[in-house]
């Protein structure tokens, strides 16, 4: 699975990559995104024709709404018809927070298959996950290492945790996460941290450490908010 997106800039150098690998179309998973700028639904089927030729494939696995501004509504009609003529396998939102993820799946034809929101130990979306469950749609965790923001991977719960299993703390949040039913994208550089990423399938965490992490939840972001007007404004601004 390779999650890049329009905001990215990346999208040729991943179809590049991808080109050259010769790994077969079929054992790849591309996700892309639609950015702010490309909203409304001639410029997001224009941009999603562009993604397309950037990635030198003709769908992509999964598409998705980067933000949930401007002219979301056209986009997601965009992505509908994508869906339809099987340039998109799967299609759906990204850091739609539950008021606007209930908006824009009450009215489309076509329910969004993923959010891909912000998840880890310390903001757990459970209650948004709920929400999701009633349409059919799954959570993706985007930063489910948090960045190692407020002190992740020195975390004593998850350490504990971890040590019972003989795991990293890591491998203890991915398999907490993994557990409750979210996608996880982690993101390494290393090769190392990439193959330990993966080892999180031989294992199983009790009832009693599931409960304790989930006492970590803050129920907060440890980024940003999109109900802060300034942070709308920035994200707006992005799109002039």
């Amino acid at each position: 699975m390779v999650d890049t997106a329009q905001a990215y800039a990346n999208e040729e150098g991943v179809g590049n990559a991808v080109k050259k690998s010769g790994i077969p179309r079929d054992r790849l998973f591309l996700v892309t995104k639609i950015w702010i700028t490309n909203a409304g639904q001639e410029k997001a089927a224009a941009s999603i024709d562009e993604s397309l030729r950037k990635l030198q494939t003709d769908y992509v696995d999964l598409l998705l709404i980067h933000q949930p501004f401007n002219d979301y509504y056209g986009t997601y009609r965009a992505m509908e018809e994508a869906y339809r003529s099987g340039k998109a396998r799967a299609i759906g939102v990204s850091n739609f927070y539950p008021d606007r993820f209930i908006d824009i799946a009450e009215f489309s034809s076509i329910k969004p298959m993923v959010n891909q929101v912000e998840t880890h130990v310390f903001n757990q979306q459970r209650e948004a996950m709920e929400i999701m469950k009633e349409y059919g749609t799954r959570i993706m965790s985007w930063g489910p290492f948090a960045e190692g923001r407020n002190g992740f991977f020195s975390n004593p719960t998850l350490e504990e945790t971890g040590r019972k299993y003989g795991k990293s703390v890591a491998q203890t949040a991915l398999r907490y996460l993994i557990q409750r039913g979210v996608i996880v994208i982690p993101k390494s550089t290393h090769r190392e941290r990439m193959e330990e990423n993966m080892d999180v399938f031989d294992f199983s965490l009790s009832d009693a450490d599931m409960k304790a992490i989930e006492g970590l939840d803050t129920g907060k972001s440890l980024f940003f908010s999109h109900y802060d007007p300034q942070i709308v404004k920035w994200l707006a601004g992005m799109s002039k």
